[in-house]
């Protein structure tokens, strides 16, 4: 009887190890496909002639992002789940006249008044 329950035991244990030993051995392998198809997405669309700039999202399922296309243009488009809508295009001059992000950041616990006068003195004329 005691033989039959220690056996039983020890089955219960091998097969417990298996169990991990498989699915460590499943995670990893899933951890090593997802870099190589990301690398791969990533050579394939350095490829092409289309690249988003830059993308916000507006509410939950609705972007604006900035699409280079070519070499020299770049289309604002807004983008949802039903579509997508040309808003405008732009130049690389008018691009690079836009904020960047992080460039108007507030000190902390600037005044509104503060923050114009900062305003007014980088873009006086």
């Amino acid at each position: 009887m005691i033989l039959l329950v220690s056996n039983s035991f020890l089955n219960s244990v091998i097969d417990l190890i298996t169990v991990l030993v498989i699915f460590l051995f499943v995670l990893v392998l899933t951890y090593y496909v997802t870099r190589w198809i990301a690398g791969y997405q990533k050579t394939k669309t350095a490829q092409g002639n289309l690249s988003v700039i830059e993308a916000i999202r507006v509410s939950n399922n609705q972007y604006i992002q900035i699409v280079r296309t070519g070499t020299d243009k770049y289309l604002v488009v807004g983008v949802s789940k039903d579509g997508m809508t040309l808003l405008t295009t732009l130049t690389e001059e008018e691009l690079r006249a836009l904020p960047q992000p992080g460039e108007y950041a507030p000190r902390a616990g600037a005044s509104f008044s503060d923050i114009l006068e900062e305003f007014k003195k980088k873009h006086a004329k």
